[in-house]
């Protein structure tokens, strides 16, 4: 990792580079994306056959898309009991978190027969994108299945790439059945997300499209937007870790590391007041990097988005902290409650030595579908607001309208719209 001194000038740089991993820049995929969404929607069931054949070697057709419940059932034989069982306290610790944040339909009635309120429906359909393979992540399909279900969204139904002989990763299928998704289909890539913002023969459209992918996922996600809802382009993951004196280097070196063996693209920065726990940390990550299994992808990492910057005040590092708005943000501090207080962006805060990012990543509960890429400065973690809608509700008596309908008058006529004014006025005439 490099260390560096927090400077204007190396801020503004370290900002930089992390901009060119945005989703923003995958443009030289558009036009494949674009292609594939256009197919699905003319040919369907058919796209999504041609497509699952050519990219994951799989022969899918109408009779073997949905996945069944005995293959459900077959998944839990596969897996260890104990994991099965880790899963379950995973999801109640998440359903209990997210149980919280459930709001109720609302109205304010006055004397005068004013009726103004908000009413709170969940969506229809939710559709759900799980990566597969090698990227195959149980727990985020719980972040992603367990709010929608908690929001009381009718229907989930789950998209994922079968195996080259056609199987589900069954960590994936005993998550999905844990959390409460209704079907599963066993089809991925950009041509999945179209399916699901469209409809095929076999896929229903979805009004919502949640879930992490790779680049041809993000562009899809991207280009169906406003057909239906998405919860937004993710990026590569990020950590950032601000420290002082009293914060142990071993802990710091680990959980920097916990991020950047994500892939290439993936970020982890050390920002400190204390050059001796810089130069521990440093030595500490390179001890642990030799012996972790995805060295290589976190030396890659490194190279590129790993720094050590070194903060003359823990003011400059906070400010630091919040202009890079880092998806995690560990504060190991002697206080990390106070310098918590100061902080305004950042996906998911962790606060002392014993709360690392994995735990959040796995089991606390708080969702682990993060804003990245600077993103937390306007963007929250998903959550169950995401799965409904708010409409608003008004009701005025005659007596009510007859006190405003004036001002209203003058209001749309000031604008030139003359109708307005007119569907006021019949009203008193």
């Amino acid at each position: 990792m490099k260390t560096v001194a927090l400077t204007k000038e190396t801020k503004q740089g370290i900002l930089d580079n992390l901009l060119k991993r945005s989703p923003n820049n995958y443009s030289g995929y558009e036009d494949t994306v674009n292609e594939i969404i256009a197919n699905v929607k003319a040919k369907g069931d058919q796209a999504l056959f041609d497509y699952t054949l050519k990219f994951d070697k799989f022969t899918l057709n109408a009779e073997n898309i949905k996945v069944t419940r005995t293959e459900i059932d077959e998944a839990y034989t596969k897996l260890e009991p104990g994991l099965t069982e880790v899963i379950r306290k995973a999801a109640e610790n998440i359903r209990a978190f997210h149980a919280k944040q459930l709001r109720t339909s609302w109205f304010d009635a006055k004397e005068d027969g004013t009726i103004l309120g908000m009413k709170i429906t969940a969506i229809g359909r939710a559709g759900v994108y799980v990566p597969g393979g090698k990227a195959a992540y149980p727990s985020s399909l719980l972040m992603n299945v367990i709010p929608a279900r908690v929001a009381g969204v009718s229907e989930i139904v789950m998209v994922t790439p079968p195996g080259a002989d056609g199987h589900i990763n069954p960590g994936t299928l005993v998550a999905a059945d844990i959390a409460g998704v209704d079907t599963i289909y066993r089809v991925g890539g950009a041509q999945a997300i179209a399916a699901l913002a469209f409809g095929t023969e076999s896929i229903p459209k979805a009004d919502k499209i949640t879930g992490p992918g790779n680049i041809f996922v993000a562009l899809a996600k991207k280009a169906v937007y406003g057909y239906v809802g998405i919860d937004s382009i993710a990026g590569p993951s990020e950590i950032l870790v601000l420290a002082d004196e009293t914060a142990n280097p071993r802990y710091v070196a680990a959980d920097l590391l916990s991020q950047a063996e994500h892939d290439e693209l993936a970020s982890a920065i050390l920002i400190t007041t204390s050059k001796e726990l810089a130069e521990k940390v440093s030595a500490q990550v390179e001890e642990f990097t030799a012996r972790l299994e995805r060295k290589e992808i976190i030396r890659k990492s490194l190279d590129n988005y790993g720094h050590i910057l070194i903060a003359e005040t823990m003011e400059d590092g906070i400010e630091a902290a919040n202009e890079i708005a880092s998806e995690h943000l560990e504060i190991l501090t002697a206080d990390p409650f106070q310098t918590m207080t100061k902080i305004r962006n950042a996906g998911a805060v962790f606060l002392g030595e014993y709360a690392s990012e994995p735990l959040g990543d796995y089991f606390a509960g708080p969702n682990h579908i993060l804003p990245t890429n600077g993103t937390a400065k306007f963007f929250s973690p998903l959550n169950v607001d995401d799965f409904m809608k708010k409409t608003s509700i008004i009701s005025y008596s005659r007596e009510a309208l007859e006190k405003v309908h004036k001002d209203i008058e003058a209001f749309a006529e000031s604008e030139g719209l003359t109708a307005h004014a007119n569907s006021i006025k019949v009203r008193f005439q």
